[in-house]
């Protein structure tokens, strides 16, 4: 199986390199192109924040395929290149040396970037983003020993997961937070508030509805965060974590529809029938709910990456994964699946008790499951998706005794649980 010009894939992270696998294990011998703007092979991102940062899992763990792959299976890997432009009329991408690489199909798959503070002082070297290895590498070198004055602005997933790290391994670790509960967009004023609740009871201290004004630096060098009103939060290392942003700016200059990212339909196939756009970036029409979603979780490179690679081959293909995305935090283990759109209209239910720090939150609208997040209990997120694929009609009453098994909590008859 092969192609008149390469496939060439931009972007070596988990979806390109998943999409490499994908291509030469559906039988596509011809030459396969994978480009990269880091130095190292492609790995994967949920580590750098957790037990990559903390030094218990090695270098290793985190690749996507072995070293020797790529040699092995005859892909191009082109490391530490930046390309600079899309020429759709000549089919071809062109790197910032002026290097043109023609292709036959083309996958975008060039990920997010941190949202970039601009306030005085943000420059400063030991403020820190978090989304490549080397910032994790850099960030374990200033909070391995311990004994640090950590500030991190913002309490998303990536904000709470190196909270957590930081203090596991003994610094003095403080949240400031925009908004009243730390992940209530996400999950809830409740749901939330456990999270912060478990940060707190570890020596965590949250200060939320607080506006950010500057960075005190003396010599280049942050010592603390200025708050509005004046007040500065002493601080030997800084870390942003206030969002992230797709890197579309390739598909754009190529005049590709973008909007919330790249748009494409369910096989990822974006405007222009050569090209498709898979991971971070990839605004992608979901089938199961017809709404377009675009996530920053690992799982949706995962698939969206195999898919990608399936719809260029001209198979029948369609990313209609249910979203997942997994957190660990202190003794917390936790896996979310399911459709943040239909939550917010959603009631919670929950099966266990969340004083003993494991059960499982149910996101229902009307008597059907939109999304689950199982907390410290295993072996379920399988059923959940199904209840929220098949679009189950549930008891209420059922799905919250963890005596009933989730494959049959259905409801009897219409309108129970309704």
């Amino acid at each position: 199986m092969t192609t008149a010009e390469p496939i060439v894939i931009v972007g070596a992270a988990l979806a390109g390199a998943t999409a490499a696998a994908t291509l030469r294990e559906e039988g596509y011998d011809g030459h396969l192109v994978l480009i990269g703007a880091e130095e190292h092979i492609p790995y994967i991102r949920p580590p750098l924040s957790k037990g990559f940062l903390a030094g218990t899992d090695d270098r290793a763990s985190i690749d996507v395929l072995d070293a020797g792959w790529y040699d092995d299976n005859d892909v191009d890997l082109r490391l530490g290149t930046r390309i600079a432009r899309v020429d759709r009329q000549a089919a071809t991408v062109v790197d910032e040396s002026g290097t043109e690489t023609r292709y036959d199909r083309l996958l975008l798959a060039t990920g997010s970037q941190p949202r970039i503070l601009t306030i005085p002082g943000s420059d400063a070297s030991n403020v820190h983003y978090l989304r490549t290895l080397d910032d994790s590498i850099r960030l374990h070198e200033a909070i391995a020993q311990g004994g640090r004055r950590v500030v991190l602005i913002g309490s998303g997933w990536i904000g709470m997961e190196v909270a957590a790290t930081a203090r596991t391994l003994g610094n003095e670790v403080t949240i400031l937070e925009r908004d009243p509960i730390p992940l209530a967009i996400v999950l809830g004023d409740e749901l939330g508030t456990f999270f912060a609740e478990l940060h707190e009871s570890r020596g965590v201290r949250i200060r939320t509805r607080m506006i950010v004004e500057a960075i005190e630096t003396r010599d280049g060098i942050a010592t603390g965060v200025r708050l509005g009103g004046g007040e500065i939060v002493p601080a030997d290392v800084i870390l942003v974590g206030v969002g992230a942003l797709p890197q579309i700016g390739l598909a754009a200059d190529a005049g590709l529809r973008t909007g919330n990212g790249v748009e494409v339909d369910a096989s990822l196939r974006t405007s222009d029938d050569r090209i498709f756009a898979a991971g971070d970036i990839a605004n992608a029409y979901h089938p199961l709910i017809g709404l377009r979603l675009r996530s920053e979780h690992w799982a949706n490179a995962l698939t969206g990456g195999a898919v990608a690679a399936r719809a260029m081959l001209g198979q029948p293909a369609v990313h209609d994964g249910i979203p997942y995305f997994y957190t660990d935090q202190f003794d917390l283990g936790m896996e979310y699946s399911g459709f943040a759109p239909l939550t917010k209209e959603a009631d919670i239910v929950y099966r266990g008790d969340r004083a003993s720090g494991a059960f499982i939150a149910f996101w229902m609208v009307g008597a059907r499951v939109v999304a689950g997040m199982n907390v410290n209990t295993w072996d379920v997120n399988d059923a959940i998706q199904v209840l929220i694929r098949e679009e189950t009609k549930v008891d209420r009453r059922a799905l919250q005794d963890p005596d009933v098994p989730l494959d049959q909590v259905a409801a009897v008859s219409e309108g129970i649980g309704s």
